[in-house]
């Protein structure tokens, strides 16, 4: 057993290390100084590391209003869906009604589904209806993308909650709304965590629908769409360019860091429960 462990170990260690890497690299050229990114020899430790390129991302023309475009979508997006699944996870977990099993299985169509495919209809949608270039139109899609996962997570953590835990509580005089708010949503942090991280990291990365929706107005963009028009006249500043997507690689990462706990103990749960 112990050669086996060893083989399944240090394969672990390569996957790590192919999945690690890119970030890592990503990383190191937005500290190295200009002449050693492109220098024909490659280094992996910068020996003069300096600041420059972050100066230059952050102090380029409009990069703390796309930031600001694309916070305030994704959490819109991520509180939206939150309410919205919430209910409709307690409703599946929780009541007998005709027609529930076809809305699970709506649920887990619509999380299966490639989402890029609707691209067009949703542009057709947007222009027939005036939300063309319109942050609102971005966070009405990235909440209807993120929904379905967020109500299947928490479906799975509400029918891991006893219901003796909910009718002990209305014995002692709650409503049914006073012992869910008492007693099943202090139970669903976890779940609540894990899914609003998927949900944010979903938004803050995506970029098709930004790319597609916001055509005119240049100030509504979002960091993603910003990022891949990063160049200038003598080409794309290499350095810039991975000092401005470390910068937008921080949220999620600070989420993460702080939230990991509970996030991996949510989505190991909501995946086997219910």
């Amino acid at each position: 057993m112990r050669p086996r462990r060893a083989l399944l170990n240090l394969a672990a260690l390569g996957v790590l290390a192919v999945s690690v890497f890119p970030v890592y690299w990503m990383v190191l050229t937005a500290f190295k100084p200009t002449t050693d990114i492109l220098s024909e020899t490659p280094t992996f430790w910068p020996a003069h590391p300096t600041l420059e390129h972050f100066t230059t991302a952050v102090g380029t023309p409009g990069f703390w209003t796309f930031w600001g475009n694309s916070l305030s979508i994704t959490v819109g997006a991520v509180l939206l869906a939150l309410v919205v699944a919430l209910l409709a996870a307690f409703a599946v977990a929780r009541m007998r009604w005709r027609g529930r099993r076809a809305f699970i299985l709506m649920v887990f169509i619509a999380q299966m589904a490639p989402w890029e495919a609707l691209l067009v209809s949703m542009y057709i949608v947007a222009r027939d209806t005036g939300m063309l270039d319109k942050l609102s139109m971005l966070t009405l899609i990235y909440f209807m993308t993120t929904l379905p996962f967020t109500i299947v997570t928490l479906r799975g953590f509400i029918a891991a909650i006893p219901p003796e835990l909910e009718e002990a509580a209305q014995m002692d005089g709650c409503s049914r709304t006073a012992a869910f708010r008492r007693v099943v949503l202090p139970l669903l942090a976890p779940g609540l965590m894990s899914t609003s991280l998927f949900g944010f990291i979903t938004a803050w990365n995506e970029f098709a629908f930004a790319n597609a929706l916001i055509i005119k107005n240049q100030a509504d963009r979002t960091l993603p769409v910003w990022l891949s028009s990063f160049s200038n006249v003598f080409g794309t500043d290499w350095g810039a360019t991975m000092a401005a997507a470390t910068l937008f690689m921080l949220p999620v990462l600070a989420i993460f860091l702080v939230l990991q706990r509970r996030v991996t103990s949510g989505l190991i749960a909501g995946a086997v429960k219910g």
